[in-house]
């Protein structure tokens, strides 16, 4: 798949990891649409660099089936949709307060996991509608999974969940979207400099970029965007869960 021919709709467009894809996507010269449920940020995004614009809540139905057809007719297609959206909460199982709330652990998995299969699912709907490659390809599906689904810390059981969740979807839909032509693949962020991690004290972003094997720092956002670029150009990538962490192995 060339970028100059890309039409990617990307979740959580609207800051850290998906805004940081959307700016490169397009200054690649491919299509983009934002969906985000921040109605601030997301046009001004979208003004600023030459995409589209669509206020979406992945957890519901109604919501991204109109986002996903307002993108198709923007774009006249769908290539790509890389899911960006998501949440981090922190609780214990069993913390000074009680049992870890459970409303708050099935927002975070609503939102992470079904909201990324939410989009997946009627993206994947949209994209098989495209004319084959070549080889049968028709498009690409990059879920953000985290190196927590592997070496979740203390109070990251919901937020673990739901990313395990999504490195263990990877695999199955990629062989259910096989006759489509259609890929599924997953990034593992590490520790990233996204707009939660900005607003912890310096020391603190110090001390997590020194647990980090190498380079010790934090990673840049425009370093996910490049590998999402990259896993749509390289199209024997399929079917797998790529960490982006610097070698970290959290304790």
């Amino acid at each position: 798949m060339l970028i100059s021919d890309t039409a990617a709709l990307i979740t959580g467009g609207a800051s850290g990891l998906g805004e940081a894809t959307a700016r490169h996507l397009r200054s690649q010269g491919a299509q983009v649409t934002l969906m985000d449920r921040d109605s601030v940020n997301g046009p001004r995004i979208a003004d600023d660099i030459g995409a589209t614009f669509v206020e979406t809540d992945v957890t519901d139905e109604a919501s991204v089936a109109t986002a996903i057809s307002t993108a198709a007719k923007a774009m006249g297609k769908i290539t790509a949709a890389i899911n960006c959206a998501g949440i981090a909460t922190g609780e214990k199982t069993l913390g000074r307060d009680g049992p870890h709330d459970l409303s708050a652990f099935r927002r975070t998995v609503d939102i992470n996991l079904v909201g990324t299969f939410n989009v997946a699912r009627l993206a994947a709907a949209e994209i098989a509608r495209n004319a084959p490659e070549s080889d049968g390809a028709r498009g690409v599906i990059i879920n953000t999974a985290s190196i927590a689904a592997f070496d979740g810390q203390k109070g990251q059981t919901a937020y673990a969940a739901s990313k395990a969740g999504i490195a263990g979807l990877t695999l199955p839909m990629a062989r259910d979207l096989a006759r489509e032509g259609i890929r599924v693949m997953a990034i593992a962020p590490g520790i990233f400099l996204t707009p939660m991690l900005q607003g912890l004290p310096q020391e603190v972003q110090d001390g997590l970029a020194a647990s980090v094997t190498c380079p010790k720092r934090l990673g840049d956002p425009a370093e996910y965007a490049r590998l999402a670029r990259f896993i749509i150009e390289c199209g024997y990538l399929n079917g797998e869960v790529i960490r982006l962490d610097g070698a970290l192995r959290m304790q």
